[in-house]
């Protein structure tokens, strides 16, 4: 154990000043009753000093009680000592707290604290749990083929690989999105403009601080993603809703003065919609016009069960407008923290030095491992493994959904993603009380409301089916058909 005890030259002699440096650690816990203390000769090397000078502090330490010599084995506090001696007592912490001030960033994050990750987990886990949350298929992820590929990464990497990487991260796996990107979603670019990025939360934070100024209007979907809305909010950015309806957001009802849009086109969160081409296109009409930027996240851009994908937002843009926020979350699994932004090559060099800035660069030996994972095409046949489970549970849903609710609710978002949302018909049925309904019932689902800037329009209910089988879904949904009965609603 490396001791800190500061010494001076000027003042009392230096043995007395090592030993009321050893007195205090072993007054204030460092050294505990029965522990050992470092040898003398190895703490006279730490701190520059004698050994002489040491020992005399150790003979001090003895006379007075605080430690005990064993013959060929060293110098120990003594068991007995607890809480000091002779009336000595470890120092007491003032009971009055220094009141530290936040930085306005710091008040808006604190102020949230209680309310960001919601859903979050449940303190009851449910039997038949409809979590829709970014988590990847881990029960059907290959594992053993990740830890294979990890391991020999590990084992072969060279000793320079293990120092600081590029900020914006590996090439070769930088290479490897761009390839992915380009066939599966339409995504125009090369390795240059990629940056890795731990999670698409960070891509959004990164964002936030490379683009918006305090005070900057911000156009945002009603409803949207807590995760995007809250960053925001902490950068200071006044937040403009545009109203989502069963189509996505709305580009007639964009706001003249937004700097930058904030959109999920593909499977739109939470409503589950997609937004048509011309839609699209009326969107980067807008953003040519007021010369702003739209951020579109694809956070689940791999899963479409009807009809062709449409081409991504950032493929359609020709002037260099559109960040392209990609995962990987949720297709491998959440931990890895690994995901990904597309910039327009002008704004290249300010995300890999605000990445730099951030936290240097993301861990190397799982970027090489995903590399590898990509460029082997293990990925996409992990992909279409995900696809048909996917579809086997949708199927199953809305089949169940059909037979236990009926007429009772209408279905929106099933086209794509991992989740669908149910709009219950009868405009008097609460939110909270299906949930609370369901969940006596061993089921658990989750409300739209939170993901409204200001109130909900109307109720909803968020189901995600990735993560149970086929017969547990249909359980789960009979129970919520009897939830729902229960409420005595028609």
């Amino acid at each position: 154990m490396q001791l800190v005890i500061p010494l001076s030259k000027r003042g009392e002699p230096l043995y007395r000043q090592v030993y009321r440096g050893l007195r205090q650690a072993i007054l204030a816990g460092t050294f505990r009753a029965g522990e050992k203390l470092p040898a003398t000769r190895e703490l006279a090397d730490e701190l520059g000093i004698s050994r002489t000078v040491v020992l005399l502090a150790y003979e001090q330490l003895v006379a007075e009680g605080f430690s005990e010599g064993r013959g060929g084995s060293g110098t120990y506090v003594p068991a007995g000592l607890s809480g000091g001696v002779g009336g000595v007592g470890r120092p007491k912490k003032s009971e009055r707290a220094a009141k530290l001030h936040l930085s306005r960033y710091g008040s808006t994050v604190d102020a949230v604290g209680s309310s960001v990750d919601f859903p979050g987990r449940r303190s009851v886990p449910m039997r038949y749990d409809f979590a829709y949350g970014g988590r990847g298929d881990v029960d059907n992820f290959p594992f053993q083929m990740w830890r294979r590929i990890l391991l020999r990464h590990a084992r072969k990497a060279p000793i320079r690989q293990l120092d600081y990487g590029v900020a914006a991260g590996s090439l070769a796996l930088r290479e490897a999105i761009s390839v992915h990107l380009r066939r599966s979603r339409a995504v125009i670019c090369d390795a240059s403009q990629v940056i890795v990025v731990n999670g698409s939360q960070q891509a959004l934070d990164l964002i936030a601080r490379v683009l918006i100024e305090r005070g900057d209007a911000v156009a945002v979907e009603d409803p949207q993603y807590q995760g995007t809305r809250e960053v925001l909010r902490a950068a200071g950015a006044r937040l403009l809703a545009v109203p989502v309806d069963r189509d996505g957001l709305r580009p007639d009802a964009l706001p003249k003065n937004a700097r930058v849009a904030f959109v999920t086109p593909s499977h739109q969160f939470p409503t589950g919609a997609i937004l048509p081409l011309a839609q699209r296109v009326a969107l980067l009409d807008w953003a040519g016009r007021k010369d702003a930027v739209v951020v579109e996240d694809d956070y689940d851009g791999e899963f479409r069960y009807e009809g062709q994908p449409l081409e991504s937002l950032q493929g359609l843009d020709s002037e260099g407008r559109v960040i392209y926020v990609g995962t990987f979350s949720r297709t491998i699994f959440s931990a890895l923290r690994i995901g990904y932004l597309i910039a327009p090559k002008s704004l290249v060099a300010a995300f890999t030095a605000a990445k730099w800035l951030c936290d240097r660069h993301t861990a190397t030996l799982e970027q090489e491992t995903l590399a590898e994972f990509i460029s082997t095409g293990m990925y996409e046949r992990h992909l279409r493994r995900i696809r048909r489970r996917n579809t086997a549970h949708r199927a199953a849903l809305l089949d169940a959904i059909r037979e236990y609710l009926g007429g009772r609710v209408e279905v929106a978002g099933d086209g794509a993603g991992t989740h669908v949302v149910l709009w219950p018909v009868d405009k008097r049925v609460a939110e909270d009380a299906v949930i609370r309904s369901a969940a006596g019932r061993g089921v658990g689902v989750y409300g739209i409301a939170g993901y409204f800037l200001g109130r909900a329009s109307r109720a909803g209910l968020m189901l995600g089916y990735s993560r149970m089988n086929e017969q547990q879904i249909r359980e789960g949904i009979r129970l919520l058909g009897e939830a729902f009965g229960g409420l005595g609603q028609n």
